[in-house]
Parts: structure tokens; C-alpha cells; sequence
């Protein structure tokens, strides 16, 4: 946030570094740590919990939204902003952070499989109907944006070369590819929160957050706890449960006028008061 301060930096530096992890980073990350994992029935819950925990903020939110009596606008940007969490961007950070190195595989398939997916159809669909803009996404406009999306063809990649061991220096190169993600995506982060907050939107910010950041994860954990899941995978697929709201879906938010304030607070905050809730949440899961 303090290198904004500097003028040599240009007001495009956080896109910039955003799209420099999405097509360098996080794709070399993916191909060096998809080839690790060990096939388990353990491996459903990073694949499937993000969508459990999308229909459960999704319902929650519409059910308030009737109570509350919220405007289109607000209800399309919880809608948008709420089940879909930060869990690349922030996610991989904080998981090698908590769980070690070895988590980062179960965190890049929680986030493949689950919350870039969900961006990609449900969140599609939440702006085609709530959204002002002109034209609806078509089945084949989103199924292109998957498929050509770098991390996502990096996961297919590595799910069909992983029986076969790289080079040497196919592993060096990776692993410096790989490394700049943590800085990078950390940068990129302070250089788009805002802190905007209207008194309008305090009570929907409030509610939002409390669902995203402590609700959904303590009902993944209960949820897990009553069926008997446990292990690593369960551990780090909650914590990726409790990221804060994603910063790609504040955008497509924003551009869709589906409430600018509501959403930049949303993330801006969402992100700062994740550093006091994930530590706790990851202190339950022990």
C-alpha cells in the first residue's frame, strides 16, 4: 500500500502484477504441485466444498435479501461477492503460510475446480440477471473463458503429464516461476484495497462479511465434523472456506454497476479483517 505512495509507480502497477501471476505464476505453481498429489477419497472435499458453500451463502443471501428488502443491486453484489472467496490470490499466501508447502495442492484444487468455476458460471449468471450491462453470457462465451484460462489449462496439463517426471531444469525453472506469486500477488493486493465506506451500505457490509468470513467456514467445520471428515485436505479446504471475498468478482461487480461502494468495501475490508479471522479459524481446525 506504501509503494502507491510513489509516483514512479503507475496507477495500472496492481492489474499489472495480477496478470503477470495469472499467466507466469500461478500456472508455473500449478505444474509443480499438481504432480505431488496422491489420489484419495480426501481429495472430493477441495473439489466439491467450494460448491456446498456457494448454495449456502447463495440461499442465505436471498433469504435475507427478503427480509432486509435489499435492491437489486445489492442483492446481485452479495450474491456475487459473498460465495465466491479470495482463495488464490490471498488463499495460496495464506495456506503456505499456515499449512506448510505441501497444502498448496489441495489450495490451487479448491480454487481450480471450485472458485474459479463457480466465477465463471455462477457468476455469470448472477450478472447476466442482476447486471446492467447489455448483452448475457452465452453457454459457449463461458465455457471459452474456462478452457482458456492460463491456471486451468495448466491443471489439465499437469493431471495428464503427471505420471511422467520433469527435467531438472524443467523443476528449477518452475520453482522460480513459482516464487514470485507469494510477493507479487501480496503487492498487487495493497495496491487495490480501498476502504470506502458509505453508512448506507454499513449494514449489508456487515452482513456479508459475517457470512463469508466467519459463517461459511464454521459450518464447513461442522458439516465435516458431523460426517467424519478429517485430515489435512478437510483442514486446509475450511480455512480456503473462511478467504474473504474475491477481488476478480469485485471487479466484474463494479463494471456491472451492481453497487460500487457495497463492493469495494466488500473486498478493501473483507481482506483486512481476514488477517485477524483466518489465524482464528485456523486455531479451531487443530
Amino acid at each position: 500500500m506504501a509503494l502507491k505512495r510513489i509516483p514512479d509507480f503507475s496507477a495500472e502497477t496492481g492489474k499489472v502484477l495480477n496478470l503477470f501471476v495469472i499467466y507466469i505464476s500461478l500456472p508455473a505453481l500449478v505444474l509443480l504441485k499438481i504432480p505431488d498429489l496422491i489420489f484419495s477419497q480426501n481429495l472430493l472435499v477441495p473439489a466439491l466444498m467450494p460448491w456446498g458453500m456457494l448454495f449456502f451463502s447463495c440461499a442465505l443471501i436471498l433469504i435475507l435479501s427478503e427480509i432486509l428488502k435489499w435492491d437489486r443491486a445489492t442483492t446481485g453484489c452479495l450474491l456475487l461477492l459473498v460465495p465466491l472467496g479470495n482463495t488464490s490470490f490471498l488463499g495460496i499466501p495464506m495456506v503456505k503460510a499456515f499449512f506448510g508447502d505441501q497444502a498448496i495442492s489441495t489450495a490451487l484444487l479448491y480454487d481450480q475446480l471450485g472458485s474459479f468455476l463457480a466465477l465463471a458460471t455462477y457468476g455469470s449468471l448472477v450478472l447476466a440477471i442482476y447486471g446492467t450491462g447489455k448483452s448475457s453470457p452465452t453457454f459457449r462465451g463461458v465455457l471459452k473463458r474456462v478452457i482458456s484460462f492460463p491456471p486451468f489449462i495448466a491443471l489439465i496439463l499437469a493431471f495428464v503429464i503427471k505420471d511422467f517426471p520433469y527435467p531438472s531444469i524443467a523443476v528449477n525453472l518452475l520453482k522460480i516461476l513459482s516464487s514470485t506469486l507469494v510477493p507479487l500477488v501480496m503487492i498487487a493486493v495493497g495496491f487495490q484495497l480501498t476502504f470506502q465506506l458509505d453508512r448506507k451500505i454499513a449494514s449489508q457490509l456487515g452482513v456479508g462479511l459475517f457470512i463469508k468470513l466467519i459463517a461459511a467456514p464454521l459450518t464447513a467445520l461442522v458439516l465435516c465434523k458431523m460426517i467424519g471428515l478429517q485430515g489435512e485436505t478437510v483442514r486446509v479446504s475450511i480455512f480456503e472456506a473462511g478467504m474473504p471475498p474475491m477481488v476478480s468478482a469485485g471487479a466484474l461487480a463494479i463494471l456491472a454497476n451492481l453497487s460500487p461502494a457495497l463492493t469495494a468495501a466488500l473486498v478493501g475490508i473483507g481482506i483486512v479483517l481476514s488477517f485477524a479471522t483466518l489465524p482464528v479459524l485456523h486455531q479451531l481446525l487443530l
